[in-house]
């Protein structure tokens, strides 16, 4: 029997992927074909994948071309697959000619040409969505150039009070204004960055205009204003996301399954730390509208494993600040304690001080380390009390994983789009759940009333 292996990712099937599977069949007995994983597809570069690994696999199946479907998932796999199954052929399309001539070493390797006309980029393609950036800092720049790695997504306008912070990518946008309806009437989606006091009247005003709206984290200021908007958001159809790029790391995803699975036992405590010395602070007479202080700064991302590993529903939270003087609510230095029945959790968030930003979970049979800054981090580490059974883990991160969020919001918006309310696309598509965003919007806001919170002022 002569045996023939490919590999492809298949999002958003098509005529030419059929027809490149049929030729693959027709140059043997027994066609095995392997299906790229979520994962190693990020690995790979390749973040604009629409479809779930489930419904590409189900894709290929539905064919009845296959014999065997298999999933690829790590670097040399190849070669794994054709020694375990004994393969005779291995073909490509045309595209990749010479890049697996190594593989004639374990079999033939036959490169077959493709499909003029179709490919699934242009699939995605044809669904743009025209993307409108909100923000008064340098992290505009970043934002747009992940943007720009997303198929199906096009920056047309950016909303700033300040184009010098721009570089000339962005500043090469059709429609760059400080006018807010402006942008709004010329975007079907938007991704705000401005000022936390003004993110919940902005993303009102986006979700009453029917856009589609990523808001860096906190939506808003208490738990109540949170419901509103998601409330709003279900009722008028759109997609209301929390911006947090570190939910969408691979280490980090990867280490809270890895907890909720029980390697390190029942979780004791979960320590985090994140801190810089760029304030990022104007004046004091314009630090209303320019300056985050640390808790909004830093808080949500502090908090972030707290809640999603211990949950969203403390007994008690508590705040400890070093704070400006002639502002109670700027916060340079916070320590937030989070009390729950059998853990706790603790933040410590600067803008303006300095520590090391690590992040422990510990648990009754060991505990997970992430190095600084845990909050990008590639790297992790469980260890036990027995040195030789610690693991290490490593997952390769690009752009921080913002350009992943951006995948995800996409995803949300087409699930909304074909009859899926918001919670049920977030269940679908991943994402930061709505609880997790509640509790942290009902955190800042406490803080910023001086609800359970102790004071220390700052003397200059």
């Amino acid at each position: 029997m002569m045996k023939v292996i490919t590999y492809g990712t298949y999002d958003h099937l098509h005529r030419g992927h059929i027809r490149l599977l049929k030729r693959a069949k027709a140059l043997g007995d027994y066609l095995i074909v392997g299906v790229t994983s979520d994962d190693f597809d990020k690995q790979r570069g390749k973040i604009n994948v629409q479809q779930p690994l489930e419904e590409r696999i189900a894709a290929v199946r539905a064919t009845g071309i296959a014999d065997k479907i298999i999933v690829e998932e790590y670097e040399g796999q190849k070669i794994d697959d054709i020694k375990r199954y004994g393969v005779d052929i291995f073909t490509v399309g045309s595209d990749w000619v010479g890049h697996f001539d190594y593989l004639n070493e374990y079999c033939k390797v036959q490169y077959l040409e493709r499909t003029s006309g179709v490919s699934s980029t242009e699939i995605r393609s044809l669904k743009i969505k025209r993307c409108g950036l909100v923000g008064y800092t340098g992290y505009m720049n970043r934002v747009y150039a992940e943007c720009g790695l997303v198929n199906g997504l096009e920056v047309v306008a950016i909303c700033t009070k300040d184009r010098s912070l721009l570089s000339k990518g962005p500043l090469g946008v059709p429609l760059i204004t400080d006018d807010y309806d402006e942008l709004l009437n010329a975007v079907d989606l938007v991704y705000i960055h401005s000022h936390p006091n003004c993110h919940y009247s902005q993303v009102k005003k986006a979700l009453i205009a029917g856009k589609h709206v990523m808001c860096e984290a906190p939506i808003a200021k208490s738990a109540d204003e949170c419901d509103e908007l998601f409330s709003l958001a279900d009722d008028l159809g759109l997609v209301l996301m929390d911006s947090l790029r570190t939910a969408y790391s691979t280490a980090y995803v990867r280490m809270l399954l890895l907890v909720a699975g029980g390697r390190i036992g029942d979780v004791v405590s979960v320590d985090a730390t994140c801190t810089n010395l760029n304030t990022n602070r104007l004046p004091y007479s314009l630090s209303h509208e320019t300056a985050w202080s640390s808790m909004t700064a830093w808080g949500p991302t502090a908090l972030l494993p707290i809640f999603q590993i211990l949950g969203a529903n403390p007994e008690r939270v508590q705040f400890s600040s070093l704070c400006d003087p002639n502002d109670k609510a700027f916060d340079i230095f916070s320590r937030i304690n989070v009390e729950y029945g059998g853990a706790v959790g603790s933040a410590k968030v600067g803008a303006g001080a300095k520590s090391e930003g690590s992040l422990v979970v510990s648990g009754t049979k060991g505990y997970v380390y992430v190095p600084a800054p845990w909050w990008k981090t590639d790297y992790f580490e469980i260890r036990y009390e027995n040195p030789s059974d610690n693991r290490r883990y490593f997952y390769q991160l690009d752009g921080e994983g913002i350009r992943f969020e951006w995948v995800s919001f996409l995803r949300m918006i087409e699930s909304v789009c074909e009859g899926s309310d918001g919670v049920e696309a977030l269940r679908r598509e991943g994402g930061i759940e709505r609880e997790i965003t509640r509790a942290t919007c009902e955190a800042i806001g406490s803080f910023e009333r001086g609800e359970r919170v102790r004071f220390m002022e700052v003397h200059k």
